[in-house]
């Protein structure tokens, strides 16, 4: 395996290679998962989202690959068993022995980037770049199975591997495969990741290592996100002009006053073709609650796969259906399909948290 350390310019960079990070809805190969074990994220639930989780695994794989990082055996037998109570397509998934501490792939995951071949007889090659890992800043240790999760999947798929060794998450960053690069204040500032770097410097690590040209800032999160505010809850590209943006519409609720300043930064953003971006405003779902805490329920956390759109739901009977009607015709060569995440969201994040997508090539 090729392995690319380039840390203070010694090598070149991902952008100066010709790789950039595609955007969710291009074609993908495969989904990449890592199977949920750890009882504290879901604290006294752990058994109730594997039927949901697993339904998951079962739509997505009609359509690509699946994935699974598991510790041992005796781990992907009880997967195999709950794939096979939803009659998921067993043929269309692979098990990776990569022991994990939790199941967050989307931020412990490998960031897949591209270039078009010159000398393969694939139309692209492929590389990952594997960021640092800390749990959230420094949340939830032990995270060192996590941190090294994308070099062992990159040694397995023989590919190159780029190490920018400053902390980041896959969830914290949203892309339109153009250029543009969507992100908040809240997370990536946030003095628990890389209090050692300024905004303009880490604009240039996300330019570098993900081949974007145009970085966007939006500002705050929403409510009972552990994450400090990721874009995957707010505000997420569905065509290469065009966002769909949560907002709340009851004006007493404390997300109501952050969305809306979202929403407004959004409308003076320019994408790297200078055009103003299309936006599509999505209700947040009423207030999903347990044991006391209010958990971050938002219907943008949706995976995007080849065949479905799969979106969290919350048993809400007023946004429930809003939310995938609008969707759906955001999505009109994809079957929009909805999943009951109230238990999920216990965890602290829903479909798109829990994934990470590998491209064609």
């Amino acid at each position: 395996m090729a392995e690319i350390r380039n840390q203070k310019s010694e090598k070149p960079t991902p952008r100066e290679l010709g790789y950039s990070f595609p955007a969710e809805f291009a074609p993908q190969r495969a989904m990449w998962l890592s199977w949920p074990h750890k009882e504290a994220s879901w604290p006294g639930k752990i058994d109730t989202i594997y039927p949901v989780y697993s339904q998951f695994i079962k739509l997505v794989a009609e359509g690509q690959r699946v994935c699974i990082n598991v510790a041992n055996e005796k781990m992907k037998a009880f997967a195999i068993d709950n794939l096979a109570r939803v009659e998921a397509d067993l043929k269309q998934i692979d098990f990776y022995f990569h022991p994990t501490n939790d199941a967050w792939c989307r931020d412990h995951g490998p960031a897949f980037v591209l270039r078009k071949s010159e000398f393969s007889n694939s139309k692209f090659e492929i590389a990952v770049v594997d960021w640092d890992y800390n749990a959230w800043g420094d949340k939830y240790p032990p995270y060192d199975l996590d941190d090294v999760i994308p070099t062992l999947i990159a040694e397995k798929l023989n590919l190159p591997v780029f190490y920018p060794q400053i902390v980041m998450e896959g969830g914290s960053v949203e892309f339109n495969g153009k250029g543009t690069l969507l992100t908040t204040t809240s997370c990536l500032l946030n003095k628990n990741r890389n209090p050692h770097l300024s905004q303009s410097e880490i604009e240039k690590y996300l330019i570098e290592y993900y081949g974007v040209e145009n970085v966007l800032w939006l500002g705050d999160g929403i409510v009972g996100d552990d994450t400090d505010g990721h874009i995957d809850d707010l505000t997420r590209f569905v065509n290469q002009d065009t966002v769909v943006t949560v907002v709340e519409e009851n004006k007493s609720d404390e997300n109501y006053e952050p969305l809306q300043e979202n929403l407004k930064m959004l409308s003076a953003m320019r994408l790297e073709s200078g055009k103003q971006m299309n936006i599509i405003e999505l209700p947040m779902p009423h207030k999903v609650i347990w044991e006391d805490q209010r958990l971050p329920a938002s219907y943008a956390n949706f995976y995007i796969a080849n065949k479905y759109v799969v979106v969290p739901v919350f048993r809400d009977k007023k946004n429930d259906d809003k939310a995938l009607d609008i969707l759906q015709a955001c999505f009109p060569t994809r079957k929009v399909v909805g999943l009951d995440s109230t238990d999920l969201i216990w965890g602290l994040g829903s479909f798109h948290c829990l994934s990470q997508q590998e491209p064609a090539v």
